[in-house]
């Protein structure tokens, strides 16, 4: 699926289910209150199972989204800002490296080295 129609099919759930108002809940009850936890996580099995998924805690969203936010190269304060968290040891977590962003620093690392051919150590210095 496309992000395009991700995005479309997001926009047109939130304008159906939640209210217009900034602090609004996504996530609420019949009556518009907020889900019970002991309600929210039959809820959540629910529907990762109607999508044919199983086993996926909500939880592994905010992880999937912060690991491969620090993927882009993120600072660990700017992780910390996103995640709302006052200590880097929160953020530090989510910067394990993917085998995507391992060749991307192997590939900077190789530029380094081929620019730097030919010139003298004082240039290199600079």
């Amino acid at each position: 699926m496309g992000s395009l129609l991700i995005g479309s099919k997001l926009a047109t759930h939130l304008a159906a289910f939640v209210a217009a108002d900034d602090s609004a809940r996504v996530f609420t009850g019949v009556k518009g209150a907020p889900i019970r936890r002991h309600n929210w996580w039959a809820k959540w099995a629910a529907a990762t199972e109607a999508v044919g998924v199983t086993g996926l805690r909500f939880h592994d969203l905010r992880h999937t989204c912060n690991t491969l936010t620090a993927a882009t190269g993120a600072s660990t304060r700017e992780l910390m800002h996103r995640m709302g968290h006052a200590s880097a040891a929160a953020a530090l977590r989510y910067q394990h490296a993917t085998r995507d962003r391992d060749a991307v620093i192997a590939q900077a690392f190789n530029d380094v080295i081929v620019a730097s051919r030919g010139k003298v150590s004082s240039e290199i210095d600079e």
